[in-house]
Order: C-alpha cells, then structure tokens, then sequence
C-alpha cells in the first residue's frame, strides 16, 4: 500500500500487478481488494479519476469489514471528479452506515470528507470542517492532508483564494513530508492556479527528471503529438503517454501547453 503513496508509479503498479497476480492465483478476495485500493489511490492522486474510480468500484467489490470504508472512500472522491456521481451517491450511503458502526474518529472524519464532495451548497464547507477536526485527532496523517485538499480546492472553486491557498499549504506541506509524490504535485498545482508560488525545494523541478522523459516532454513542449513523439523515438505510444503522466506528475503540471514554461525555467535554474 505504501507504493501507492510514493513518486515512482512503475513501481508502485509493478508492485501492485504482482500482489493481483498472487491473490488471484490463491483465490485471496482481501490481497484482490487491497491492491484495486493501492491502485485507485495512486490514481486519485495522479488526477486520473476514470481509473481511480474503475478501481475503487472494483475493490468495493471486496466487502471486507477492516478495509470497505477505505475502498467507498476512495470510489465516492473517483466518482465525484470523473462525473460519476450517482455511483459516488451510492458508495456515500454504504459508507455513512460503515462510519456509524465504527464511530472512530478515522471513520466519521472520512465520511465527513466525501460527504462534503457531494454536497451542492455551503453545507460542504461545515463537512470539510468537522473532517479536519476529526481526522486531526487521528495518526492518519495523510487522510488529514487530503481533507486539506479538497477542502482548499473548494474554497478556490468559490473564489475565496486567501482561504484555500492556507489549506493548500497545509495539504502540500503535509504530502511532501509523507513522500506521497503525486499528492504533493496536485497539491502544488491548486497552489500554482490560486496563484501562488510553491517554494522551490533548492533544485529545478525539471532536473527530477530522468533522460528519457526529458526528452519526450521537450518534444511534447515543441507541439508534437504522442504519435509523432512515439514514431521519432521508436517507442508504442502507450509509452509516450506513461512518461508524460509522470512528467505532469514531477512537475505538478495539468496540461500540455506549460510543459514549455517548465522546462525553461529548469534550464534557467541550471545555468
């Protein structure tokens, strides 16, 4: 599960296709569950919520009672971002009844966290609130950084950006601290869009990068579609995408177009 949380995604998917394999192979419904979890976290965190959410419903097929308030956690937060919501709805009810059965503070911090991504009006903000509260309360740290997170892409969506960029630093700070590289660069780039800077940790973000996915984001930065980049480097496309997604990651990066802007200021930092 740690895997989920670090910089290196092919690792972390290497590492989970193993644990499916060796689950399936032994007919081990937990170890199944756990590593469609590891995988819907990882991609909640890389912003790829149709995968997250394909995953996380996919887990929540394991009804195991130490681990389903996990799983409906991470398919509510998929669902809401991919447009999933009645799914999202869903998995929303089956986790209040969770959350009352255990009344942790863990359990009715994260109910309290994913109640308030569907919630349409100002309630949201109270839910995110006792989230924070409760969440804080517990050793999960990175639950609570999440809380931070959400809760300050909220606040920026309604324009209040004094607010969310407090809560965003909390959520940066947080992840960065835990290692959780793909939650850092989200965090980073809701800071970047509430239009602020996120302090440079003393080197270019661009030299994180190894050779080959240098290469292929100067390409992509140059205009080139993942085709042309694929038939210039002698690569599948596919391969072409899984290096840009962990370049977007690296550099806490959404789109294509500031690919360029990034690198050149990786190049300024080195000269």
């Amino acid at each position: 599960m740690l895997a989920a949380w670090r910089d290196d995604e092919e690792h972390a998917l290497r590492v989970i296709d193993e644990a499916i394999q060796t689950a399936t192979a032994r007919g081990e419904g937990r170890a199944l569950g756990l590593a469609h979890h590891a995988t819907a976290v990882l991609c909640n965190g890389l912003s790829r919520y149709d995968l997250a959410f394909e995953h996380a419903q996919n887990a929540c097929a394991y009804e195991d009672f130490g681990f389903y308030g996990w799983y409906l956690a991470e398919l509510v937060e998929a669902g809401v971002k991919c447009g999933e919501r009645d799914a999202a709805t869903a998995a929303q009810s089956r986790l209040d009844d969770v959350a009352q059965v255990a009344a942790t503070d863990w359990s009715l911090g994260v109910t309290a966290r994913s109640r308030a991504l569907l919630s349409e009006d100002r309630s949201a903000e109270q839910s995110y609130q006792e989230a924070v509260e409760r969440l804080g309360h517990t050793r999960m740290t990175v639950e609570l950084a999440r809380a931070h997170l959400l809760y300050g892409e909220w606040l920026r969506r309604h324009n209040r950006r004094h607010d969310a960029r407090e809560r965003l630093r909390a959520a940066h700070d947080l992840f960065r601290g835990f290692g959780a590289g793909a939650f850092t660069a989200r965090a980073a780039a809701e800071l970047r869009t509430s239009g602020e800077t996120v302090p440079s940790r003393g080197e270019a973000p661009s030299r994180s990068l190894t050779a080959q996915e240098a290469q292929i984001a100067q390409l992509a930065a140059e205009g080139l579609t993942n085709p042309e980049i694929a038939t210039q480097l002698i690569l599948s496309p596919h391969t072409v995408e899984w290096h840009l997604r962990k370049v977007f990651a690296k550099l806490g990066l959404t789109s294509r177009r500031q690919l360029s802007g990034a690198l050149t200021e990786g190049d300024g930092a080195a000269s």
